[in-house]
């Protein structure tokens, strides 16, 4: 049985709390992402950002230009342990409008499972065999 850790991104963009929010936006253009994780400086995740949590900045409001990620980002933060199924990571997927999920060890983030990771896994596998 695939686990998490066996398909997830390792080399993950992420951010803290603090960083500026147009940073952020910048970072998700630049790496052409949908979203990340938030986390402190050790590593514990706190939040998820994504592209629908900063759509607002699109309504002229010179303040919000001034926030940090803290104040668009999703918490507490949807995640999976790197232990888990990918059949359950997959389940959660389909079942909600999320693109990504994080996966931690112990609250601590690992790495991040995107729905492009699991079509290319399901493409690995079916060309191995």
């Amino acid at each position: 049985m695939l686990k998490a850790k066996d398909i997830m991104t390792t080399d993950t963009i992420s951010v803290k709390e603090t960083t500026p929010i147009l940073e952020a936006v910048e970072l998700l253009a630049k790496h052409d992402i949908s979203g990340m994780p938030v986390i402190e400086d050790d590593n514990t995740l706190v939040g998820v950002l994504s592209e629908k949590d900063v759509i607002i900045l699109f309504c002229d409001n010179e303040e919000d230009e001034k926030k940090t990620v803290g104040d668009f980002m999703t918490q507490p933060p949807i995640y999976f342990d790197a232990e888990d199924s990918v059949k359950d990571v997959c389940d959660f997927l389909m079942k909600n409008i999320f693109r990504r999920v994080p996966i931690a060890i112990k609250g601590k983030l690992v790495g991040i499972i995107s729905v492009r990771d699991v079509l290319e896994c399901a493409l690995k596998k079916k060309a191995a065999r």
